[in-house]
């Protein structure tokens, strides 16, 4: 077993099977022998994400390794506990996503990145400003002029 400590002191004690699904837990793990009595300090993860982490590495842990992908990837979520499990808010979903490449958990950074890229796939420049809440700096004419210079964009 192995004992790890959120970012907000929260303890967790998981297998080292689920714990070996993060290649960073894997190297600490391996390179410090009392990981059982001394907690892993992952300051980078809040306890309310680890619990999704910890979700997800159980679920999968054992998963076949999968090939490395040749050509182009593809952003569908095939899986429908995975979709389920992406269910969250958005806030949730980048810290899980940070999470997941902080831990270096290969899968689950796709499988964020793929929602996030399912969130933006067909979407106006508008609901995208909506969607993540940025702000339009450009005025009026200055929008007008860009989409002038950029015409050609439009017809393609």
């Amino acid at each position: 077993m192995v004992k790890l400590t959120s970012s907000d002191g929260q303890e967790f004690t998981i297998s080292k099977e689920v714990a070996y699904q993060s290649v960073l837990l894997k190297n600490m793990i391996e390179d410090v022998l009392d990981s059982e009595e001394n907690p892993i300090p992952l300051p980078n993860v809040s306890g309310p994400i680890l619990v999704k982490v910890i979700e997800y590495a159980t679920h999968h842990k054992d998963d076949p390794v999968k090939p490395p992908v040749d050509g182009p990837r593809t952003s569908e979520i095939v899986d429908e506990w995975d979709k389920e499990f992406m269910n969250i808010d958005q806030g949730s979903l980048y810290e899980l996503i940070l999470a997941a490449n902080y831990l270096d958990i290969k899968d689950l950074l796709d499988l964020g990145c793929k929602t996030v890229a399912n969130m933006i796939k067909g979407k106006k420049v508008e609901e995208l400003r909506k969607l993540f809440n940025i702000q339009n700096d450009f005025t009026p004419e200055e929008e007008e002029q860009i989409k002038k210079e950029n015409a050609w964009c439009e017809e393609h």
